[in-house]
């Protein structure tokens, strides 16, 4: 149903003061597009017993005649925009056993008024809100809860000691809750019906005990994002675990080399940011029903184990940010459901394995920052229809790159960056169909998901001088980065039909040739580098209409002329511009060209008036001095008498002046 809730279930007729539909008592209609407010004649429908608006676009406050639905049991209203505080009336509903207000823009504060009546509670969902749980860590709750949801309410900073009382709870979520210090032994000592605990984004520390009782059937524990310290406490989830994500915290040491024998179920498997030592257990490969590994930023040494290769369910394998070495074992090659591959920043050398053609489902391959060498074989261009990310930056890679680049249909990042290519850049480049068309939906790049936990797709791209991390919006970024390399021919025409292109980075090669004068098509570009080039020509007046683009390097080429200082061009600066000699025009302080100075011709002219007086006025004064001096000397030595006379005469002006 579209629109707002319909004025048929107020069934007033020709009788104002009747009350609507009095028999109704189950109302679903949620997962529709449903705009406007929950209008006051609803709160009229006193037999209700089960109300479900989810997922809509309702807005507005909750009622606090709310509180008037006495028989409602079940009442789910997340998923809108409703605003507003919770109502405590909420409080007077003593036979709600569900309530679902998660994911709305609700703020304000919940107390022990919200839930003073609530004794058959067991269904509690308040997240994704900004809501503030103010409630005193004495109160005793009427209710026992089986799943409790908090996640992003502001709980803290201490613990919520209430939950002390909650002996049958088996989901909390009390992520992103503002809280501090350590978890309580009590708490640790009675969750023992536990099996999704989620405490992540929260300031928690301390050291986590390795043998716990109670948390042996826990299934899910999210404790990432948090301060906690010491070794791994694998035995926390013992053999029920399908998922475990420590990452973003402060563990150390290594990882206990029978981790199969701890968790042989783990579906899901996060350690990544840790300070994490030692080399990989081999026993990870026993662990068949694997989907994710990640072990990213840790201070991991040692080889890849080969039969890692046994986890054929693998989805993502994130070894990247380690002192890991050696070449890649080419059993990797059977993990045919493999979709994301992160090697970087580790120290592997040699080419790559040929069975990497096997990982046709491959979508991101990330090997950058390594000492891989070799050159790009043919079948890394024929094998992979579904790779969109590329990233082979700052290795020992030669050789050409092949024309057949153009059949990676679904690659959006192509990172060469720092290597030892050389050729010319093939025209074929322009034939990138994922790049040659627009990006106007982001779709999240995420994989293993498992009760609301997924690996998310993350990357660092070179954009607009400096490196820029994406993930939620990666599925919108196109970026080609061809820098520092030893590319030589002509700059090909057929690159400006990547029309969807963002990043273009060329800098550092010995390309020539012109810029192609429809770079306008390019109209997504927001950045674009072809500095320390051999380019030459003039720069395109039709680049000014690049409105979206924020960072421009034309520097330290060949190119010549006036620049097209308009529209969007004005805004950048003359070190985008320097470089290149035969440039003229703002904003480099060249105006005409072959000028040394355009900025200051008539002082120019001024200093050569001044300069001539100068010099003539300095030869007046030596002329004077010489014709001063020469002159009575010659006419002295002529005739002495007149010396004589000369002297006389003043002496006679010097006894008159004394």
């Amino acid at each position: 149903m579209i629109g707002s809730l319909p004025e048929f279930l107020q069934g007033t007729g020709n009788c104002p003061s009747r009350k609507p539909l009095p028999k109704l008592k189950f109302f679903f209609m949620g997962s529709n597009p449903l705009a406007g407010i929950i209008p006051e004649w609803f709160f009229q429908l006193e037999n209700l017993v089960m109300l479900s608006l989810d997922g809509n676009l309702l807005e507005g406050p909750i009622s606090v005649l709310l509180g008037s639905l006495q028989n409602l049991h079940y009442l789910d209203l997340g998923g809108n925009r409703l605003n507003g505080t919770l109502p405590e009336s909420l409080g007077q509903l003593s036979e709600l056993s569900h309530l679902d207000v998660s994911s709305n823009q609700l703020t304000g504060m919940v107390t022990e008024a919200h839930f003073s009546k609530q004794g058959k509670l067991m269904f509690l969902d308040l997240s994704s809100n900004s809501i503030t749980v103010n409630i005193n860590s004495n109160w005793n709750p009427p209710f026992q809860l089986l799943r409790l949801n908090m996640g992003s309410c502001a709980l803290g900073p201490s613990f919520p000691a209430w939950l002390i009382s909650q002996k049958k709870v088996t989901y909390l979520d009390l992520s992103d809750g503002n809280i501090v210090g350590f978890i309580p032994n009590w708490f640790l000592d009675t969750s023992s019906n536990l099996a999704y605990f989620n405490i992540s984004h929260n300031q928690l520390r301390g050291k986590l005990p390795n043998h716990v009782a109670s948390f042996i059937e826990i299934e899910f524990l999210d404790l990432s994002f948090n301060l906690f310290e010491g070794p791994v406490p694998l035995s926390i989830g013992a053999s029920a675990t399908i998922l475990l994500d420590l990452s973003h915290n402060h563990f150390s040491g290594a990882i206990p080399w029978n981790i199969s024998h701890c968790i042989p179920n783990l579906y899901f498997l996060s350690l990544s940011y840790n300070h994490l030592s030692g080399e990989i257990p081999p026993s990870l490969g026993d662990m068949l029903s694997l989907h994710i590994i990640d072990l990213s930023g840790n201070e991991f040494t040692g080889t890849i184990p080969p039969n890692l290769a046994n986890c054929s369910f693998l989805e993502a394998l994130d070894l990247g940010s380690n002192n890991l070495f050696g070449t890649i074992p080419s059993s990797l090659g059977q993990l045919h459901g493999l979709r994301s591959l992160h090697l970087s920043d580790n120290h592997f050398w040699g080419d790559l394995p040929s069975s990497f053609r096997n990982l046709s489902n491959l979508e991101t391959m990330d090997l950058g920052n390594n000492a891989f060498s070799g050159t790009i074989s043919p079948w890394l261009c024929e094998s992979f229809p579904h790779l969109r990310i590329l990233i082979l930056r700052t290795n020992s890679f030669y050789g050409e790159l092949s024309p057949k680049i153009s059949n990676l249909t679904s690659l959006q990042v192509l990172d060469l960056a720092r290597n030892c290519f050389t050729g010319s850049i093939p025209a074929s480049l322009g034939d990138l169909k994922a790049i040659a068309e627009e990006k106007k939906q982001n779709t999240y790049l995420r994989y293993g998901q498992y009760g609301g936990r997924y690996y998310e797709e993350t990357i660092v791209v070179y954009t607009k001088g400096q490196l820029q991390e994406y993930n939620k919006t990666l599925s919108l970024v196109t970026s080609i980065d061809l820098s520092d390399n030893n590319f030589t021919g002509n700059l090909p025409h057929e690159i400006t039909k990547l029309v969807g292109l963002v990043v273009l980075n060329l800098s550092r090669n010995y390309i020539t040739g012109q810029i192609p004068q429809d770079m306008s098509n390019m109209h997504q570009l927001q950045s674009l580098d072809f500095s320390s080039n051999r380019l030459s020509g003039t720069i395109p007046s039709s680049m000014s209409s690049l409105s979206f683009l924020g960072f421009l390097n034309l520097s330290n080429n060949n190119l010549l002329g006036a620049i097209p200082y308009t529209g969007h061009m004005t805004t950048f600066d003359a070190p985008s511009f320097t470089g290149n000699p035969g440039l003229y025009g703002p904003p480099l302080p060249v105006m005409c060209q072959g000028d040394d100075d355009p900025s200051d011709d008539s002082d120019k002219g001024t200093s050569e008036y001044d300069g001539l007086i100068d010099k003539w006025f300095y030869l007046s004064v030596g002329l004077g001095f010489a014709a001063g001096i020469l002159v009575p000397y010659f006419m002295l030595a002529i005739k002495r008498c007149w010396g004589h006379a000369y002297f006389d005469f003043l002496d006679q002006v010097i006894d008159k002046l004394w």
